[in-house]
């Protein structure tokens, strides 16, 4: 099996994080391809970055496709372009963020969210809507920890994450807790350990997911909005990527 784990921003010291946590959970006979685009923002913080990200993920996800990908995954906490990469991919498309909360909703009847900036607290809580999960949802919480600090494994950005994790137990009675963001993805086994909790690391979540999507041959449904684009013209900086 042929996992395509995307990065939609283009820092690869996180690509190579986010396929280290991939390659931990997945099964032996799964291979993780681990792509990030050319072009777009280094980080994703909030809606205007993820308008910028989707292009670029989009071409990853278009190339990984012919390659043979049995699955892509998105590794972005907020989903990015998850709708437009259904409709315009073969395999079927996995958002780290829908698959952490789903992981969450099966081990705790509450579950908090701990993000790094406050600028995607309504972003999450838009996807938790979307997806119905809103009222098993506690809370969504930031650290208020930029997104590419958590590249420099800062112990002041593992401590601000921490104490929210200890107030969503306090003050939210959350039962389980989802980390909202790829670049987390290190850290989920220690917090836990500290907390004692689940702690979720959606992209673990998202490969175990993909992994039985394809094992059981499911494809994402063409009858209604994931139908396949209509072929066009784009034009501009976005001709390389029309379906």
């Amino acid at each position: 099996m042929r996992l395509h784990v995307v990065n939609p921003n283009t820092t690869a010291s996180m690509t190579a994080k986010i396929a280290a946590a991939a390659r931990a959970v997945a099964l032996p006979d799964t291979v993780i391809d681990a792509r990030q685009p050319s072009m777009g923002p280094v980080s994703i913080e909030g809606f205007y970055d993820e308008a910028f990200a989707v292009p670029g993920m989009l071409g990853c996800i278009r190339d990984a496709d012919r390659d043979g990908a049995d699955a892509h995954i998105i590794a972005c906490f907020d989903d990015t372009g998850l709708d437009a990469a259904r409709a315009a991919a073969k395999a079927p498309v996995i958002g780290i963020g829908e698959a952490g909360f789903h992981m969450a909703s099966l081990i705790a009847a509450r579950f908090a969210v701990v993000t790094t900036l406050g600028v995607s607290i309504v972003p999450i809580e838009h996807n938790l809507r979307k997806y119905g999960l809103a009222e098993r949802c506690a809370r969504v919480r930031a650290a208020e920890v930029p997104v590419l600090a958590l590249e420099e494994r800062n112990t002041d950005a593992l401590n601000k994450i921490s104490a929210e994790i200890t107030a969503a137990i306090r003050d939210d009675r959350a039962e389980a807790i989802v980390l909202g963001c790829a670049g987390m993805a290190d850290l989920a086994a220690e917090l836990s350990a500290t907390h004692g909790l689940p702690v979720v690391d959606g992209v673990a979540a998202a490969v175990t997911l993909a992994e039985s999507a394809v094992r059981l041959g499911l494809k994402t449904s063409r009858l209604g909005p994931y139908a396949a684009p209509r072929a066009k013209t784009y034009s501009g900086p976005f001709s390389p990527f029309q379906p």
